[in-house]
């Protein structure tokens, strides 16, 4: 098998996209209520919109994308996703603002489980980590950027900007994927089963995401998670959900699932909580705090390549709790921030924990992608990626629960324990074997290959 990196490198390019698109907005939300003349509580709707189906679909699309074939589906997203992306731009009312959005949402749930797969496949059993280092750094780049690349365009050009900006990049991707990709078999549609574990997984998901996303505001938010159990209680039950946990168990996946989500929660809370209190506590500029928090993403960026590189000849694990542990490491060293802390001292702890996560990544993605069924990629990358959005949500919603109990003087002290604890937890996750551990080798040089 030749290695196609130019696959790769579109995996990456959309990776960065898709992952943008959930923080960019959120700087220009003042700015669309003002040019649509609507409310701050309907302009949130402009990234609700986008977020809601991103999550709500990854299950079952990714049952779907099982058997159907790759490039055509990804062909069909990457266009939608630009339409719906121009779409926005040119929105005259808040309602059009939000239907481009929500259509854009459900073509980047596509996006999301389609990119480790088409990683994973593009790229020999050797050189998996290398592979899926690239979508796995390139993703999480993209939501740290969000902010500072949202706010440079709003200053300069305006809030359409923000939907513009993602245009030029996915018609590249289809330019690349049209000539690069070989035809491998058609869309299917749904059937009536299908749409019914659909509609019973992005409601249970989409309360639980409203839940969290909105209760760290307003409490009371919080009892609509109730909501989400029955439909998804009633999908785990049935034939949809079956499926799923079942290639998990089989393969001995669950805890490496928890790692991608605690990962993710430690991250996303560290982020909310060290902006916050460098602005509010320590007044510290916007300017100066973005400098700050780029730590993060820069060591990422930097470790990214070289985690696929280390794992590709040392092997997934070793990597993968390497790099959970540094970023344990880096989130620890963070607890006791104080008033007295300059930017550079918060600064090279984020870049020690950056790193960890950039040697994490790639080989956690490919631990987990090389361990599933040929007929099954889809689905596990599906299921990754909700563990990875849920742990984005849980962070910051149970940061702020911590900071409010804590009160204002040990607020942002609390935050950071709890996003330090849910990194820890990452570690055994990884470091302990599942109960099929057999399933899941530890070099890429002997894992099923696609």
């Amino acid at each position: 098998m030749k290695d196609r990196w130019v696959l790769v490198g579109v995996a990456g390019a959309l990776s960065f996209v898709a992952m943008l698109d959930m923080n960019i907005v959120n700087v220009a939300l003042a700015d669309i209520a003002e040019g649509l003349h609507v409310s701050a509580a309907t302009a949130q709707w402009a990234a609700l919109g986008y977020q809601l189906p991103v999550v709500a679909l990854l299950l079952p699309v990714g049952r779907w994308l099982d058997g159907a074939g790759t490039r055509p589906a990804l062909l069909a997203a990457t266009a939608g996703f630009a339409l719906c992306s121009a779409l926005a731009a040119l929105s005259p009312w808040a309602a059009w603002l939000i239907a481009a959005r929500i259509g854009q949402g459900a073509c980047g749930a596509v996006l999301f489980v389609l990119m480790p797969v088409l990683a994973i496949r593009a790229v020999r059993p050797a050189a998996r980590a290398r592979a899926m280092s690239v979508p796995a750094t390139l993703g999480p780049l993209g939501a740290v950027t969000g902010p500072a690349v949202g706010g440079l365009l709003l200053d300069h050009l305006g809030w359409r900007w923000v939907f513009l900006v993602k245009i030029p990049f996915c018609l590249l991707a289809l330019v690349v994927a049209w000539k690069a990709m070989p035809a491998d078999g058609a869309l299917r549609v749904p059937d009536r089963r299908a749409l019914a574990d659909a509609l019973a997984v992005a409601g249970g998901l989409a309360a639980l995401l409203l839940a969290l996303t909105l209760g760290s505001a307003e409490p009371p938010w919080f009892l609509l998670a109730a909501a989400a159990v029955p439909p998804l209680w009633w999908w785990l039950r049935g034939p949809g959900g079956r499926p799923v946990t079942g290639v998990l168990r089989a393969t001995g996946l669950f805890r490496a699932h928890g790692a991608v989500l605690t990962l993710a929660a430690g991250f996303a809370a560290m982020h909310y909580v060290v902006a916050l209190h460098l602005q509010r506590d320590d007044g510290v500029s916007a300017t100066a705090t973005g400098l700050t928090v780029l730590a993060f993403p820069l060591g990422m960026a930097l470790a990214g390549p070289l985690g696929g590189r280390l794992a590709d000849r040392y092997g997934l694990r070793r990597v993968a709790v390497t790099g959970a542990s540094l970023t344990a490491a880096g989130l620890l060293l963070l607890i006791p921030l104080g008033d007295g802390w300059s930017p550079p001292d918060v600064a090279w702890r984020l870049a020690l924990a950056g790193v960890g996560m950039g040697l994490n990544g790639g080989p956690t993605q490919a631990l987990v992608m090389g361990a599933a069924p040929a007929e099954r990629t889809a689905t596990v990358g599906s299921t990754v990626q909700v563990a990875r959005s849920l742990g984005f949500t849980f962070g910051p919603a149970l940061a702020t629960v911590a900071w409010a109990l804590a009160g204002s003087g040990d607020g942002a002290r609390a935050g950071l324990t709890l996003a330090a604890v849910a990194a820890c937890l990452a570690v055994p996750l990884l470091a302990l074997p599942g109960r099929r551990d057999a399933a899941v080798p530890e070099r890429t040089t002997d894992t099923v290959s696609t």
